[in-house]
């Protein structure tokens, strides 16, 4: 196909099912204020609302990838979006928190799909060397996604309740599902009958055989537990530490989320921009993640040192730096075989989301050790201590890569990587 039809047919009608699903994600961090109040819920419990998305996402993510493989996005990503659509209608209709909590799973649980299809799509129709750029745009429409459900999602409750919101998402998933199912294209023959072949029963082999690949376990031990710090924070936490330790009033809140997903557009589009720059000048892009993650984790020391001098800029810049974590998606697709991209994202996927979970519920439950004030708002020092474990976390994995690269690794249990491939190995040096 030409680059207008793949831009057509394949990469917006993707990109459509991401933005819907990060709009959704993220939805319940402007809701949050409208959520507690209806239901009466405590830190732990909005924590466990909203992150049962990521537990019922990640739970989706095997069995969705090898289908991917086997079948196609194109056949796939309908009746999951069909999925999501009926899980938004029973949230609009529930009226107690086990009620909204299976709604919120069974949305995440057809959302599942929408990124892994997108790369799995993509990856398919556009060239290795562009994958890089073309992921970052991907994820740029993530983030106009997550964009969407601040200042928009705020000016539609002037118009509708919570409720009335999800019944208009419920809607949105079901016509997005009929426009993949009459636009986008089957994967070709070739990848076809290469997916098919690796769809077969001994498919646990085949996961396990992405689970050891040498590009993927080192982009892992270094991207993913940053990747789920993002995800799990900027969704919901975030926006109640504007609330509580910045002072912000709600409007101020809602205004400052949305510079920071919008944000997120320009640095998933400079991710992949300055990826591939360097790549041309032989940096190789696991050495670009590892200066990002680096420089997350200093936005994060911010959070615990409770810099004051500008806490909207800390806001912001939090997303803004958090979108290097999406590059381990273009580094896996760019070094697995064609036939395991699908697979290969679902096991990123897997484990990123179940992260996420975690992070989202844990730091709740970090936070409900410390008494609220009257008006219910949680006291910095909470705030300060959830985000130390958070630094922690991720200490760890980039003090590993930098040994691996520049330091002496212990001969016992060392793990090396002569793979060769262009997408994790260092550049050669003179």
């Amino acid at each position: 196909m030409s680059g207008r039809a793949v831009f057509v047919l394949v990469f917006l009608p993707f990109a459509l099912g991401h933005y819907l699903s990060s709009l959704i994600r993220t939805v319940n961090a402007t809701l949050a204020p409208q959520l507690m109040a209806a239901l009466a819920l405590t830190p732990g419990q909005l924590g466990l609302l909203t992150s049962a998305f990521f537990l019922a996402f990640a739970l989706a993510q095997l069995p969705v990838g090898m289908a991917l493989d086997r079948w196609g996005p194109a056949r796939v990503q309908p009746p999951m979006l069909l999925l999501a659509a009926l899980g938004a209608l029973a949230f609009s209709g529930g009226r107690d928190f086990a009620e909204l909590l299976v709604a919120r799973a069974l949305i995440g649980l057809g959302l599942g799909g929408c990124f892994m299809s997108a790369v799995k799509a993509v990856s398919t129709w556009v060239a290795p060397a562009r994958l890089p750029s073309v992921q970052g745009y991907l994820i740029a429409a993530g983030g106009l996604g997550a964009a969407s459900a601040t200042l928009p999602v705020r000016l539609a409750l002037h118009y509708t309740d919570w409720r009335g919101l999800f019944v208009g998402l419920a809607a949105a998933a079901a016509c997005l599902a009929l426009l993949i199912r009459l636009v986008a294209p089957s994967a070709p023959p070739s990848s076809s009958s290469s997916s098919s072949s690796a769809a077969r029963p001994a498919s646990v082999s085949v996961l396990r055989e992405v689970f050891r690949h040498p590009a993927f376990r080192e982009v892992a031990q270094l991207v993913m537990v940053p990747h789920m710090v993002f995800f799990g924070i900027q969704g919901l936490w975030i926006s109640r530490w504007l609330s509580d330790v910045a002072g912000f009033s709600e409007a101020a809140v809602t205004y400052l989320l949305y510079l920071g997903m919008a944000a997120v557009i320009f640095g998933a589009i400079a991710v992949g921009m300055i990826t591939e720059w360097a790549g041309r000048r032989g940096v190789a892009p696991v050495s670009v993640a590892a200066a990002g993650v680096a420089l997350f984790i200093a936005v994060q020391l911010g959070f615990v040192l409770n810099w004051a001098p500008s806490f909207q800029l800390l806001s912001v810049v939090f997303t803004l730096v958090g979108t290097v974590t999406g590059i381990e998606y273009a580094i896996v697709a760019q070094s697995l075989p064609p036939s395991l991209t699908g697979r290969g994202a679902t096991c990123l996927n897997l484990l990123i989301f179940l992260g996420a979970f975690a992070m989202q519920a844990g730091f709740g439950l970090v936070l409900g050790c410390w008494r609220p004030d009257a008006l219910q708002h949680y006291p910095a020092q909470a705030y300060q201590v959830a985000f130390g474990v958070l630094v922690l976390l991720q200490l760890r994995g980039l003090f590993l890569f930098a040994r691996r690269r520049w330091g002496t690794a212990p001969q016992s249990g060392r793990i090396d990587y002569p793979s060769g491939n262009p997408a994790t190995s260092p550049p050669i040096t003179r």
